[in-house]
């Protein structure tokens, strides 16, 4: 049979703070149910979701997770981000709740992809819709060059499989080792994204170093131009750190 639908049904330690986040992100709350089991639905165009409440549950170490297909995952990120900085100021890079950036995950074929890991610790995974039915963009390239690998390794780790520790250690061992021909717009990524590891690690002190390292690479007007979406990132991650 075609047209099934199958709706991820979700844990968390509290529904109403589960509707008050996806609220944010512009879900419209469908169903709720207080007794004798809590639970919430939650639907944002074609994108459902349901949630159960557990007492006494942990969020931050819950394995709770779904996959989420979408045509446009940079539209869908900068809707999510916009709520995000209306309700609260920022956009949520640490903790519990957060969001991550649109990137390419080598561990998907280069697909791009970002995740929102929300109240009950659940990680909603975002990626690009590539099935040839329906003229998706086509997955980035591989990655070129040192830097640029080894960002690709830290975001599987760190967005991917959730080790942000390890994803730090890695990028820093790169950081540390400059070598004269690295791509500069590359090298700003890499500081960027270490900065934004270091707010979701909760080391302000190495989130505000790696900005102000960022003042310091030397980019010429195409440079500049390339690294715009890097520095917009940058933006929000001294917000949050205000």
């Amino acid at each position: 049979m075609a047209n099934e639908m199958i709706v991820p049904l979700l844990p968390c330690a509290s529904i109403d703070d589960i509707v008050t986040f996806y609220g944010v992100l512009g879900f419209s709350t469908t169903y709720v149910q207080r007794r004798p089991n809590p639970c919430a639905g939650l639907r944002r165009e074609d994108l459902h979701l349901q949630f159960f409440e557990l007492p006494g549950f942990d969020p931050g170490q819950s394995y709770g997770s779904c996959l989420v297909l979408t045509s446009d995952i940079a539209a869908l990120h900068r809707a999510f981000a916009a709520g995000m900085r209306a309700a609260y100021g920022k956009v949520l890079v640490s903790g519990i709740p957060r969001m991550t950036r649109p990137r390419a995950r080598r561990n998907a074929e280069g697909v791009g992809g970002f995740s929102i890991v929300d109240p009950g610790g659940n990680w909603i995974r975002v990626f690009q819709d590539t099935r040839p039915e329906s003229a998706r963009p086509a997955a980035a390239s591989a990655p070129a060059g040192r830097l640029a690998t080894t960002l690709a390794n830290a975001v599987v780790l760190a967005d991917s499989k959730g080790d942000a520790g390890q994803a730090a250690r890695i990028l820093d061992s790169a950081l540390a080792r400059p070598r004269a021909g690295d791509d500069p717009v590359t090298l700003a990524e890499v500081v960027v994204y270490r900065a934004e590891l270091a707010l979701t690690l909760g080391d302000r002190g190495t989130a505000t170093a790696m900005l102000a390292r960022l003042g310091t690479i030397a980019l010429d007007a195409d440079e500049t131009a390339r690294a715009a979406p890097t520095f917009e990132i940058a933006a929000d991650l001294a917000a949050a750190l205000r």
